[in-house]
């Protein structure tokens, strides 16, 4: 009883068998006495009816001879047997000189003893009157009685066969309707045992098939969120693995006196930590990125001062590794509703990618423009560039194009992956462009909108603001 199909089924019957008991109630009302009669003098008394061209008649003719000619072609006159009643005229002394029953007419009536009747009026005075009454329970067969009871049980034998068909369609109804909660049920029991790869169809009315959409959409975002998991943890295991070797090693061999207990020594275990706190900080945050949880403090931002600043600190490295860096920015850019710091952290990434693939004698330009309601920042360098078949994979965690290149010269193979996450938080995108040939280098392009973070990406980010007077 209480399954959601069985209520429908329940409510759908009931509302059914109410409509088939007024039908009966009101089947028995209209064959009952008077009700007829009423309905029928009503239709007899309308404008242009029975009773005004029968007055027509008697001032014309100044009697009533001759009207039974007349009236016995008259099919109005038919609404009285189809009802079971007999409808007839009669003089103003009470006799009746027509009726539809052929026995009645001769027969005297008293008007007072009517229960329906109709004055005719011609010039203000009564002329005759339009009668109706039941017919004796003595008619023959085919008569009045016998359409009266048929018409009741033509009614209650309608009113059986509206009710059962009913009864049937509202359970099937019921059925149709919640067919779709129960692969719903099914689906999420599914996902309760973790199989995140179930989906429902989205069918039924609009807000079973919405229903639907929401669950396919958690059940997708669930499945990523397990990716996304199953993948850190695969990476932190493999990424981890080396430099705990390398501390293993080192410090069994120092226990072992292999190694003197020396200062170089000491520092070579410490650039692995170095490396470990690295990869564990980048994983952190690459991590926070892809379940849109990277905290962004957003405060208008020059681009033109961020890129100053942040090419500042790559001055003396490049000079050692004697590459020219080249700032291309044009003055009075709009400002940029972001995070400064984050943007900082884009720039670097890019900077210190293109520094280690650009060879002596090289050129490193960082350009900025407004273009179509959008800030570009890009990145230029005349390195080795990146061969096209790796370019769809670039921004992936932990993918190197160069695969001889170690993690001690190579970073952690996060940067350009964080890169992405950082832009897209802020509503842009990144985008890349290589020949793969020496000396062409590859162009790194971050778009991010004037408008910094939307409303739909800052309810999926966490976003500090801080106003102008918080920021001074």
């Amino acid at each position: 009883m209480n399954r959601l199909w069985v209520r429908l089924s329940l409510a759908f019957s009931a509302v059914v068998l109410l409509s088939v008991v007024i039908l009966i109630l009101s089947s028995l009302l209209i064959t009952r006495s008077g009700v007829r009669e009423s309905f029928i003098l009503e239709y007899f008394q309308s404008p242009d009816g029975v009773v005004e061209r029968l007055a027509d008649y008697y001032e014309e003719h100044g009697s009533w001879d001759g009207v039974g000619e007349v009236l016995s072609n008259n099919t109005e006159f038919v609404i009285g047997p189809r009802f079971g009643v007999s409808v007839f005229l009669m003089d103003s002394q009470g006799l009746i000189v027509f009726a539809t029953s052929n026995e009645l007419v001769g027969q005297e009536r008293n008007v007072e003893s009517l229960l329906a009747a109709a004055p005719i009026l011609v010039q203000g005075e009564k002329q005759g009157y339009i009668g109706i009454e039941e017919p004796p329970f003595a008619l023959p067969p085919g008569q009045a009685r016998f359409v009266l009871e048929q018409l009741s049980t033509g009614l209650l034998t309608l009113a059986l066969i509206v009710g059962v068909i009913g009864v049937l369609s509202g359970v099937l109804m019921s059925r149709s309707l919640t067919a779709p909660l129960s692969r719903l049920t099914e689906a999420a029991r599914a996902i309760g045992a973790r199989n995140l790869s179930r989906r429902v169809k989205e069918e039924g009315t609009t807000e079973v098939a919405e229903l639907a959409r929401a669950f396919n959409e958690m059940a997708a975002a669930l499945e990523q969120n397990e990716k996304l998991r199953r993948n850190l943890v695969a990476d932190v295991a493999h990424e981890l693995r080396t430099p705990l070797s390398v501390l293993q090693g080192n410090l069994l061999a120092l226990l072992d006196d292999v190694y003197p207990m020396e200062k170089p020594e000491v520092a070579r275990l410490y650039d692995q930590t170095r490396l470990l706190g690295r990869l564990v900080d980048d994983l952190h945050e690459l991590s926070q990125a892809e379940a849109n949880q990277l905290a962004l403090n957003l405060q208008p931002v020059q681009l033109g001062d961020l890129v100053d600043t942040t090419v500042a600190t790559f001055r003396s490295l490049a000079e050692e590794a004697h590459v020219t860096l080249t700032v291309e920015v044009p003055p009075h850019l709009p400002p940029l509703l972001a995070d400064n710091a984050r943007l900082s952290q884009v720039l670097h990434n890019l900077l210190n990618n293109a520094l280690v693939h650009t060879p002596e004698g090289g050129r490193i330009t960082i350009r900025a423009d407004h273009r179509n309601d959008l800030l570009r920042l890009s990145v230029q360098d005349t390195g080795d560039g990146i061969s096209p078949e790796h370019l769809p994979y670039i921004f992936e965690r932990f993918y190197r194009a160069d695969r001889a290149r170690s993690r001690n010269t190579g970073g952690t193979g996060l940067g350009l992956a964080i890169v992405k996450a950082i832009v897209e938080a802020h509503g842009g995108r990144v985008t890349v462009l290589s020949e793969g040939k020496p000396g062409q280098g590859s162009l790194f392009t971050v778009e991010i909108p004037l408008a910094g973070v939307t409303k739909e990406i800052a309810s999926s980010v966490s976003v500090v603001k801080q106003s102008s007077s918080e920021g001074a």
